[in-house]
């Protein structure tokens, strides 16, 4: 398919956690392909150093702040989306806690710790979807992409678990705003070299390599095209899938 323009054009798009990493590359893309996009995050300074960037490059974006585990946040953050901009099309759930997670095993971590992961890295999307998709009815439907993890598929503790919620999380999703317009599906990136990965990995991550089909780790704009794909009118029959962008880490069947 050709595009005459940009594909997002008129739309406006909301990303969680694009203050830096994965999030920001969506966040970069979306407005190059016209998209009004709101850079939604706890960290003020780096988000709106984003926001600022996509706008001096000839863009049109906003920094809003947002605790996605929290639903009040979320729903201050999409009223103020919709106020500035007339409505949301489009939603990222990117946020996660990450770069400084603590290693620990399910059956010692310490359980305030467990409960504060769980409340950004699964429930986030739950949360910000329910406050954005009432703006995405009024405009006639709409598309989410949660961000997963091939975690969810190896042991990986609590940060597994937490996307395997958020993969079970977008298929059920998927059918209760399927009727409204809305599609949601999610990706699942493979190792990919971000400074937060860069924090958990380390070293470790020549090994992380060793097991790939491709011997290399991701960059973050290699997550970009399946992210442009699942929220363009592309993918209008596309919904309730994972995929998995992993330079081939995981075997499903």
């Amino acid at each position: 398919m050709r595009f005459e323009g940009p594909r997002f054009d008129g739309k406006v798009a909301v990303v969680t956690g694009a203050a830096q990493g994965i999030g920001e590359a969506y966040a970069r893309a979306l407005a190059a392909e016209g998209a009004a996009v709101v850079v939604a995050d706890v960290k003020e300074a780096e988000g709106t150093v984003v926001a600022k960037s996509i706008e001096a490059a000839g863009g049109t974006a906003m920094f809003v702040r947002c605790d996605v585990s929290s639903l009040e946040s979320a729903h201050v953050m999409a009223d103020a989306v919709a106020k500035a901009y007339g409505g949301i099309d489009l939603l990222v759930n990117n946020a996660a806690i990450y770069g400084d997670m603590v290693f620990d095993l399910l059956i010692s971590v310490d359980w305030d710790y467990y409960r504060r992961f769980m409340s950004v890295n699964m429930d986030g999307a739950l949360v910000v979807t329910r406050a954005v998709y009432p703006h995405m009815q009024r405009r006639g439907g709409g598309a989410v992409v949660n961000q997963s993890s091939t975690a969810a598929y190896l042991y990986s503790g609590f940060y597994g678990l937490a996307k395997a919620g958020v993969n079970s999380l977008t298929q059920q999703l998927a059918h209760e705003l399927g009727g409204v317009g809305i599609r949601v599906n999610a990706i699942a990136p493979g190792p990919t070299d971000t400074a937060a990965t860069r924090a958990q990995v380390g070293e470790m991550a020549a090994e992380l390599v060793k097991g790939l089909a491709i011997k290399r780790m991701g960059q973050p704009e290699d997550m970009v095209g399946a992210c442009l794909y699942l929220l363009s009118d592309e993918a209008s029959w596309v919904t309730g899938q994972i995929l998995a962008v992993d330079g081939g880490q995981v075997f499903r069947s």
